[in-house]
C-alpha cells in the first residue's frame, strides 16, 4: 500500500465527494444549532422573561433537537416559545434521519460503493482506461511526481482494491460515456489507454467529450500505428518494441558521439556498469570518473531512466549506465575499473544474438548498424528465424553461436524463460554481454542473480513513459541525443574547466577546450579568450546554449 499523504495543509481541492459531504453536513449542523440557541436564549430573556446563560439555551436546544428532554425550562407559556420548540423537535428528527441516511448506513450497507465518492476534485488531469500491467507502479509514478489522474478499471475487484489503498480509481467501463463523464473527462487534459481491441472506441468516446484532448496509446505492436492515428491517438508506444530497440542500441554501439580533432579524439561513450562491478552502492560523487581530472560525466540511465546529469547521490547498481566524456584512451583506461570486467571492443561488435523473434527482437534487429552480424533464435519456424529452436536448451544457443557472440539480447515471451536463457548463456560464456527484457519489474533483480548485464521491466518502463509525457521526463531517450559541438571560448574565459563544469543544472557542460590542435581536458585548464570549448549535451540542451550563450 501506498504512504498516505501528510494531511496538513490540506486544500478543499483535495477532499473527496464524500469528505466534502461531511464537511458540509458538520458546518450546517453546527449552524442550525447557533441559530436555535441564539433564538431560543432571546425568547426566554423578552418572551418569557426567565434571562438565562447562552450555555443553558444551548444545552436545552441539543436536549430537544435529540429528543432527550427539555431541562429545567420547561413549561413555557408564550405560544412562540412553545412553537419554537416544537420547530427544533422536528428539526432534531428530520437531522437524525439525514444523519443515518447519508452517514451512518452507508458504512453498515453491503451495496457496492460508488467508488466516485471518494475521488478528490480534478481539473488538467490524466484519464487512465484500463492499464494492462503494473497498475500501482504506474500510480506511485504519479503521485510521486504530484500528478493529478483518475483510474478507469473495468474489474470491480481491482478497482475496489485499488481505491481501499487510497488511489483515484473507479469501477467503471471506460467505453461508456456516462463511465468517463464520471472521471471528468470533459476537464481532462490527458487521455491514456492500454485496452488492446477496445482502444478505438475508448479513444472516439472520450474525444466526443473533449475534443482538445490530448490520447496516449499502448500497443503491443507498431502495426497498429497508423489505425490509432486515425482515431485519434497522438501517440502510440509499443514497450515490447521500444525496449527491443534500446537493448540493441546499447549491445551495439558502445561508442555514440565521437568528436575528432587533429589527433586527440573526444568521445562520448556509455559505460554499463556490470553485475561483478566493485562499485555497487556507490554514490556518483565518489566513482571515479567525477574524480577524473580529464573525464566528465555527461549523463546516466538508471533503471532504464536518463538523468541528465545525473544527482551525486544517485547510486551505481548492476542497472546503471553511465555516458562519459573525453578522451577515447582515458575512457578506456577507466572502463575496466568501472565496468567490472575487461574493457569492451570499441570497434562494432562481431557477433548479436536476440533471442526471441517477436515484436522486440525484430525491433532490435532494425535497430542494428548494417554491419553487425545478427543471429535471430525462435521456437516459431513462422518468425523465420536464422536458429528455430527452444532458447532455453544449451544446444539452441550454441548453434546460434552464443560462445564467440560479444553481446546477446533476450527478448522472449514470458520472465521464466528469460530467466532461464539468461542463466544457461552464462553458463556457456562468461563474456557474452546479455541484455534482457522482462515483464514484471520484480524479475530485474533475479535476472542480474541468473547473470544479465542489462535489464528493462515493460512495467516500469510504460510507468515511465506516461511520466515523461505528462512532466517532460526524459525516458528511453536514444543516447545518440546527446550531442558534442564546439563553441567560442570567450564567455568562459578566464575560468578553470572546474569551474566550467561546476553549475550541473543546466543540462549540458564543458568537457574540455581545443587550443592549437590539442584538446584538454583536465580540470585544472584555463580557458583562454583564443580557444574553443567542446560542450555536450541533450539535443534540447544544446539548443538553449546555442541560444542563450553569447559568442564572440
Amino acid at each position: 500500500m501506498r504512504e498516505l499523504r501528510d494531511i496538513d495543509g490540506l486544500h478543499p481541492r483535495d477532499l473527496t465527494q464524500r469528505q466534502r459531504l461531511l464537511v458540509l453536513f458538520v458546518v450546517g449542523l453546527g449552524l442550525v444549532v447557533l441559530f436555535y440557541t441564539v433564538v431560543y436564549n432571546w425568547g426566554m430573556q423578552t418572551l418569557e422573561n426567565r434571562p438565562q446563560s447562552i450555555f443553558r439555551s444551548f444545552q436545552t436546544v441539543v436536549e430537544t433537537m435529540t429528543t432527550t428532554g427539555f431541562g429545567a425550562d420547561a413549561p413555557w407559556a408564550t405560544p412562540v416559545m412553545n412553537v419554537l420548540m416544537v420547530s427544533i423537535q422536528v428539526t432534531g428528527v428530520i437531522i437524525g434521519f439525514v444523519t443515518l441516511r447519508v452517514l451512518v448506513i452507508p458504512l453498515f450497507e453491503r451495496t457496492p460503493l460508488d467508488l466516485s465518492d471518494r475521488l478528490t476534485t480534478k481539473n488538467d488531469h490524466v484519464v487512465i482506461a484500463e492499464y494492462q500491467h503494473d497498475t500501482e507502479l504506474l500510480l506511485d509514478e504519479l503521485e510521486e511526481l504530484d500528478i493529478d489522474y483518475v483510474l478507469i478499471e473495468s474489474d470491480e475487484e481491482d478497482a475496489k482494491r485499488l481505491s481501499d489503498d487510497g488511489y483515484q480509481a473507479i469501477h467503471g467501463d471506460p467505453e461508456e460515456r456516462a463511465d468517463l463523464d464520471r472521471a471528468t473527462i470533459e476537464r481532462a487534459s490527458l487521455l491514456i489507454t492500454d485496452a488492446g481491441d477496445e482502444t478505438a472506441s475508448i479513444v472516439l468516446t472520450a474525444l466526443e467529450a473533449n475534443e482538445d484532448l490530448r490520447v496516449i496509446s499502448f500497443t503491443e505492436s507498431t502495426r497498429r500505428k497508423a489505425a490509432l492515428a486515425e482515431v485519434g491517438v497522438d501517440r502510440s508506444v509499443a514497450p515490447h518494441a521500444l525496449i527491443g530497440q534500446r537493448l540493441a542500441e546499447k549491445a551495439a554501439t558502445p561508442v555514440t558521439v565521437p568528436d575528432r580533432t587533429d589527433g586527440d579524439e573526444v568521445d562520448v561513450r556509455e559505460i554499463l556498469v556490470r553485475r561483478n562491478s566493485p562499485l555497487h552502492g556507490v554514490k556518483v560523487r565518489d566513482s571515479p570518473v567525477v574524480n577524473h581530472p580529464n573525464l566528465t560525466l555527461v549523463a546516466g540511465w538508471f533503471d532504464g531512466e536518463l538523468h541528465l546529469p545525473p544527482s551525486p547521490d544517485d547510486e551505481l547498481t548492476p542497472n546503471t549506465v553511465l555516458v562519459v566524456a573525453g578522451p577515447r584512451s582515458e575512457i578506456d583506461e577507466i572502463t575496466d575499473e568501472i565496468a567490472g570486467v575487461r574493457s569492451r571492443r570499441i570497434e562494432t561488435p562481431s557477433q548479436l544474438v536476440v533471442a526471441g523473434f517477436g515484436e522486440g527482437g525484430t525491433a532490435a534487429v532494425d535497430a542494428l548498424p548494417a554491419d553487425v552480424s545478427v543471429t535471430t533464435v525462435d521456437q516459431s519456424e513462422e518468425r523465420s528465424p536464422d536458429v528455430v529452436g527452444d532458447v532455453t536448451e544449451p544446444e539452441t544457443l550454441r548453434e546460434a553461436g552464443i560462445e564467440d557472440a560479444s553481446a546477446l539480447v533476450v527478448t522472449v515471451g514470458n520472465d521464466s524463460a528469460a530467466l532461464m536463457t539468461i542463466a544457461i548463456a552464462r553458463s556457456l560464456s562468461s563474456d557474452v554481454e546479455i541484455l534482457a527484457r522482462v515483464t514484471d519489474s520484480d524479475k530485474t533483480r533475479a535476472a542480474f542473480r541468473a547473470g544479465a548485464d542489462y535489464v528493462l521491466s515493460i512495467q516500469q518502463v510504460s510507468a515511465r513513459l506516461v511520466a515523461a509525457e505528462v512532466h517532460g521526463e526524459q525516458v528511453m531517450s536514444p543516447t545518440n541525443q546527446i550531442r558534442l559541438i564546439r563553441a567560442d571560448a570567450a564567455p568562459f574565459a578566464g575560468e578553470s574547466l572546474e569551474d566550467a563544469r561546476r553549475n550541473t543544472e543546466r543540462g549540458w557542460t564543458v568537457i574540455g577546450v581545443s587550443r592549437g590542435g590539442t584538446v584538454h581536458t583536465d580540470e585544472r585548464t584555463s580557458i583562454e579568450t583564443d580557444d574553443e570549448v567542446i560542450i555536450a549535451g541533450s539535443d534540447d540542451a544544446i539548443q538553449e546554449f546555442e541560444r542563450t550563450v553569447p559568442s564572440s
